[in-house]
């Protein structure tokens, strides 16, 4: 390329070595990834001067040989990022065609959300459901499955699914997941997920609450005390022995009380412990309590800052009892 260089190269390319002569004895400047090639070239260089000898002949094709391999690379890159880009949008589509509706709908005691990760394909792994059992009973789970992209979507369909369907049968939150860590393991992918499956009795104000290898949800009572949910747990699904049952306890609440279930991209962070996150929650709730839960979650969305995305995708139900 004769003269200054284009955009394609200011944006993407530095020069690495000095300009060679062309064939009508205009200088022609070729350009490449300076972590790819500067070390050959400085070697070049060294070896030249050490020779005396000048920019052309046997330097200049090597020289443009190097450009044509990085613009094959560069390529490539796109080709890849365009696929990377498309993979990522189907599974936000699919995801999102399979989680219940975020508006939360008529209701106004429960509101919910699901923040895709920002800048990878870290995404659709997390989901929630809430089902109503009767007038008086209603089930919520949320849970986070090992993978990501299109292979987690389609894995969270189905445990999202099974887990419904049995808490609908069963209507016992350790009974359910017992069954789901079985189906688990006849999902390719399904092994290790996580899931926290929690029943609310408004007639009797009592939550009944079982967890697979999931981070504790927080009840937050209108007295300003912070209870989690840790008296249940057991492994992930799919990892432990079915002739033990899941572990399953209860927890009364008082009206007014609200109920925080989240999976880790809401709470942890790289290089930090995860009691730090909870910590951090557990402030914010007792910071912003008196909101209503839609304004609620914004506020722990925002407090905790994730509310513009994660490196994790995060899904988040909260519930006014």
């Amino acid at each position: 390329m004769k003269g200054r260089p284009g955009e394609f190269e200011e944006r993407y390319w530095s020069t690495v070595t000095s300009p060679v002569p062309g064939p009508d004895g205009d200088a022609v400047l070729f350009v490449a990834r300076s972590e790819d090639v500067t070390e050959f070239v400085m070697h070049r260089r060294r070896d030249r001067s050490r020779r005396g000898g000048g920019p052309g002949g046997a330097d200049g094709f090597q020289a443009a040989e190097l450009f044509s391999r990085a613009s094959e690379l560069y390529e490539l890159n796109e080709e890849l990022r365009t696929a990377y880009a498309q993979e990522r949008e189907i599974a936000l589509s699919l995801q999102q065609a399979m989680l219940p509706a975020a508006d939360g709908g008529p209701r106004t005691d429960v509101a919910v959300r699901y923040l895709p990760a920002v800048g990878t394909l870290n995404v659709c792994g997390d989901w929630y459901d809430l089902v109503e059992l009767s007038d008086t009973r209603l089930a919520v789970a949320v849970g986070d499955v090992v993978g990501h992209g299109l292979a987690a979507a389609g894995v969270m369909g189905q445990l999202r699914s099974a887990l419904s369907c049995g808490i609908q049968v069963v209507g016992d939150p350790a009974q359910a997941l017992q069954a789901l860590g079985r189906y688990a393991r006849s999902v390719d992918g399904a092994l290790a997920s996580t899931a926290v499956q929690v029943v609310i009795d408004r007639a009797r104000q009592m939550i009944t609450y079982s967890c697979a290898g999931h981070l504790p949800p927080v009840l937050f009572q209108p007295d300003g005390t912070a209870h989690f949910l840790d008296q249940a747990t057991d492994p992930p699904l799919g990892v432990r022995t079915d002739d033990v049952p899941r572990p399953r306890a209860d927890l009364p609440y008082a009206p007014g009380a609200t109920l925080v279930l989240y999976t880790d991209g809401l709470v942890e962070r790289r290089g930090e412990d995860i009691d730090d996150g909870l910590r951090r929650l557990t402030g914010c709730l007792r910071q912003h309590a008196r909101l209503d839960p839609e304004r609620l979650a914004e506020a722990l969305l925002t407090d905790l800052g994730v509310a513009d995305g994660a490196a994790d995708d995060t899904a988040l139900v909260i519930i006014r009892l």
